[in-house]
């Protein structure tokens, strides 16, 4: 029962850094366009 335990604690943990990663991603390319449509007249 504790095995079962820590691996749904790891998924969690797996889930919270893809979503980090991809919040950041989506960061990047957000603020990426931003920057495009500030250069471009």
């Amino acid at each position: 029962m504790k095995l079962r335990s820590l691996t749904i604690c790891l998924r969690v943990i797996r889930n919270a850094w893809h979503f980090c990663y991809a919040s950041r991603f989506v960061f990047k390319v957000v603020c990426g366009s931003i920057g495009v449509a500030l250069l471009t007249p």
